[in-house]
């Protein structure tokens, strides 16, 4: 069986979800949010970073539909958007410690 080879517009939305990836704060907000949904001051405390840069960090990764975000009162809080963010993470994270 020949591999077919992806249409352009498939790779370049798949080399934006490995781009939106490549960076390490993004990373770990992607592992605070693995287990449970968070509130964005607590990813601020965590994260040790203003409000503004963590808020950055959360519009690229909700543009490419890694997290979703809840608004309650005047609190928001962050999830993954799906179990295939989860899986994606993970499966990431066992090769490099492989």
């Amino acid at each position: 069986m020949t591999p077919s080879i992806l249409p352009l517009e498939t790779a370049y939305e798949l080399a934006g979800l490995f781009d939106s990836l490549s960076d390490p704060t993004r990373i770990q907000i992607i592992s605070l949010l693995s287990d449970e949904e968070v509130g964005v001051t607590e990813l601020v405390a965590k994260l040790n970073l203003s409000k503004s840069a963590v808020s950055h960090q959360l519009r690229g990764l909700r543009d490419k539909r890694i997290i979703r975000t809840r608004k309650q009162g005047r609190n928001v809080f962050v999830c993954l958007d799906d179990q295939h963010v989860a899986e994606l993470f993970q499966r990431g994270l066992e090769h490099i410690q492989h």
